[in-house]
Formats: structure tokens, sequence, C-alpha cells
């Protein structure tokens, strides 16, 4: 099969698997740089071109990779290959709502899954109700724009609390408020959901002074044993997510496993480390499942064969 990656940095590990992997099962994978596409809007010949000239139409697959700061035009070429009948192994619309952390959050709880309690508000004036809605201090604040535990703030007393709160909000930025689960140790776990199954984990651990866990901030990832109720938990928020693949973030509490966040460009290298399991090659056989893609047999060349398309 022809498989694009749309993604930034081709030099990232995440990136570097997904092409290997996907080399090793004899595809021809292009990686293509998101701000390097341009889309043509044509009722009879709508196309996707690439700033060397070429036309991108004869893609069998794409796996979307796109940062957060590319999220409406990553999603809006996602759609656009959609549209042309390229597979997308995480949908555009499916992106866009992981992405909003308010929103998403709002569809988890909808459908009955556990979330830490959170506050959200327009106004500065609401900010003492906010911290008394998730329990007072300490709490978190988290920009809803964040990514990668970027914009996340520890609030350790309630004066702390307010003056993060109201700094925020005069810089005209969109926040939660959440309960802290003292409890949770600066760790929690990422569950790697593929075709609503678990296929790794791992927990992970805050760097020294950190109060959360994260990869990019200096945190350790390792193995670890997780539940039947939190398999079920990630399971389920990357389906009602619209998610064929997902990072969905747990962190343990007394009052169980609740869901932090689901991500719909996981990274793999803390994940694949730790565990030693495949999960890049996981991701493509996600796309020869979809696409009923067989091995090439004697005579039909390296593309292999489909019953689609």
């Amino acid at each position: 099969m022809r498989i694009g990656l749309l993604a930034s940095n081709p030099d990232l590990y995440s990136n570097r698997r997904i092409m290997e992997a996907g080399a090793e099962r004899s595809h021809r994978m292009t990686f293509l740089d998101v701000r390097q596409c341009y889309m043509k809007l044509d009722a009879d010949e709508p196309e996707v071109h690439y700033r060397d000239g070429r036309i991108l139409n004869n893609l069998d697959a794409v796996i979307p990779r796109i940062r957060p700061s590319q999220t409406f035009y990553g999603c809006a070429l996602t759609r656009h290959f959609e549209s042309l009948d390229v597979f997308a192994l995480n949908g555009s619309a499916a992106i866009r709502q992981s992405r909003d952390k308010l929103y998403s959050l709002q569809i988890l709880q909808q459908s009955g899954l556990t979330i830490p309690t959170s506050g959200f508000a327009n106004s500065p004036v609401d900010t003492n109700e906010l911290i008394e809605m998730v329990g007072g201090a300490p709490l978190v604040v988290k920009l809803l724009e964040g990514a990668q535990g970027r914009g996340v703030v520890l609030a350790e007393t309630r004066k702390a609390g307010e003056s993060v709160i109201n700094a925020f909000k005069s810089l005209k930025a969109n926040l939660l408020v959440q309960e802290f689960i003292r409890e949770a140790e600066g760790r929690d776990l990422r569950l790697f959901v593929i075709d609503s199954r678990v296929v790794a984990s791992i927990q992970r651990e805050a760097a020294p002074g950190e109060f959360r866990a994260n990869l990019h901030q200096g945190g350790s990832a390792s193995v670890v044993k997780v539940t039947r109720e939190e398999k079920r938990l990630a399971v389920k928020a990357a389906k009602v997510l619209g998610l064929r693949v997902a990072g969905v973030d747990i962190i343990r509490s007394r009052k169980g496993p609740l869901l932090l966040e689901v991500n719909s460009s996981p990274g793999l290298e803390g994940i694949e480390s730790a565990t030693r399991k495949d999960v890049a090659g996981a991701m493509i056989m996600s796309i020869e499942k979809a696409l009923k893609w067989r091995p090439a047999m004697v005579g039909e060349g390296v593309q292999g064969a489909r019953d689609t398309k």
C-alpha cells in the first residue's frame, strides 16, 4: 500500500519508527510535512498537492500526527484526504474534538466515564467558586491549549490558585481547574489503544521537583500491570472520541481510575522502550485490517492485494 505520514519532523523517534514499521511490511511509506501540503477544492477534480510538484491523490492511507499548533490546518488536510477516499488512521473529526480538552472531557463525562472533578468559567469573578468546586487547594490549573505537560500548574495554596487563575484570565486564556489527586504521588498511566484494544501500557513518574508525570520534562517510564477496569476505561474513552489510535492517560485515585486526557498523536518512544513492544507495527497492521490488505502472493508484486478501492 501507499501510506503517507502527515507530521512535521521526520527525525522524531515516533515518526522514524512508523516509517520503518511500514517499510518492514513492504508498504511504500512517504513522509509528508503538513506545512508543505496544499489543497485544491474543486467539484470535479479535488486534489492534494505537495510543494515538490507531486499530487497525492493516489495514497491508500494517511497517518495524521499533527502538532497542537497545527491542529486547524492539519485537520483540514486530513479531512480533504478523507473526501478523496483516502483512509485516515485517525479521522479529522476525532482529532479535532480530542484536541479540545474541555469538549473532550464533556464527551467523556456524558458517556459515564470517570474524570477528575473539574471547573471552567469565563470570568475572574468566579475564581473563588471554581476553587471550591474542585475541593479547594491544592488544585491543578490547565490551559486548554496546552500540550505535552505545558500549561499545567499545581497551585499548593488557595492564594496561589487565585493568582494563577487570575493571571491566566488576564491574558484571555481559557483554562480548566481540576482537583489534585495527592495519593497518585506524581504518577499516572499511559495506555496505548489501537482498534479498541490496549496493546501496551506504562506507568510514568514525575521528575524530581515536578508534580506531574511527563516524559518530555524528565519523567521516567516503567512497565505496569493495569487492571481490567483501567483497560475498559481506556478503550471506551478512545471509542467515544472516535479514535482508532489513542494514548489514554489515567490516574489512580481513592475513587478508582480517573481519565486525565486522551491523546490522538501519542508518542512511541517511552512506551516502546519500556515495554519492548512493536507499537508502530501494530499501527500499520490497523491500516491493513481496515483496508483488507493481504501480503503479496507470487506474481502480485510487493504491493500486495486489497479487496477495496
